[in-house]
């Protein structure tokens, strides 16, 4: 996607085309088409490419560089020297099997999700809002036939995400992944419980609060229902360890 067709795609305040170019190339870092050490094409390459200026090209590659993920080598060019997702990736690779983990890592999203349901009402484009409803009618429609829902739960919240128009949002949500959804049938939190059709039914009617909400662009309203949807999530994983913890004493 050229740096114009981005521009078009969002229905929001338009930023500078160097962030536009910033975010693009991050978005290359974070799906491995740069590692480190690999060295960037040419100035000339890259104006080319996205169709912008060599000022805008200029500015891009100094914000990178401010962030300490590129660096200009003189006569030789520009290189990756860091990745800037491996640290927040390793997030979800550390996660373990305990209950508690599950409790911490919901924490975590309630302070990166609630904040997200908002700006997604507030900054969502049509085709972005069709995306949530689409994830969501999917849901449905596995629920319907008895197919677990983890992964398309894990699709709702990632698609609000995307609505935010800050890729950092769902740079966070993918590090935690999809594992930490309970109704995984490959979550390491899953239980019988956590598979049945009334516990996923009731995620369900949470989760159309949150999506309704961002359709009608009340972004208050969002937020009370992502706040709501991640607090009983927390409440369900509290009483399930409460619940271990009193088997343990009696056996």
């Amino acid at each position: 996607m050229t740096v114009e067709a981005e521009i078009d795609r969002i229905a929001v305040r338009k930023p500078k085309l160097a962030a536009l170019v910033v975010s693009q190339l991050r978005k290359q870092f974070a799906a491995g088409e740069f590692a480190r050490g690999d060295k960037l094409p040419t100035e000339s390459q890259l104006t080319a490419h996205y169709k912008v200026s060599r000022t805008v090209i200029r500015e891009a590659i100094a914000t990178l560089a401010a962030d300490g993920i590129v660096e200009a080598r003189q006569g030789a060019g520009v290189f990756v020297i860091a990745n800037p997702n491996a640290a927040i990736r390793s997030i979800g690779a550390e996660t373990g099997n305990r209950i508690s983990d599950a409790i911490n890592v919901l924490e975590v999203r309630m302070g990166i999700e609630i904040e997200s349901a908002g700006l997604a009402a507030m900054r969502r484009t049509s085709s972005q809002d069709a995306a949530i409803h689409e994830a969501y009618g999917e849901f449905d429609r596995l629920l319907d036939v008895g197919v677990p829902t983890g992964k398309t739960d894990f699709a709702i919240h990632r698609a609000i995400a995307v609505a935010t128009n800050n890729p950092f949002y769902v740079q966070v949500l993918d590090a935690l992944g999809s594992r930490t959804i309970p109704c995984d049938i490959a979550s390491p939190w899953g239980t019988e419980s956590a598979l049945t059709y009334d516990y996923q039914a009731g995620l369900q009617a949470e989760h159309w609060q949150i999506v309704s909400a961002i359709s009608r662009q009340d972004a208050d309203a969002a937020r009370r229902a992502m706040r709501e949807h991640l607090t009983r999530s927390q409440d369900r994983y509290r009483q399930r360890l409460k619940d271990l913890r009193a088997t343990s004493r009696n056996t």
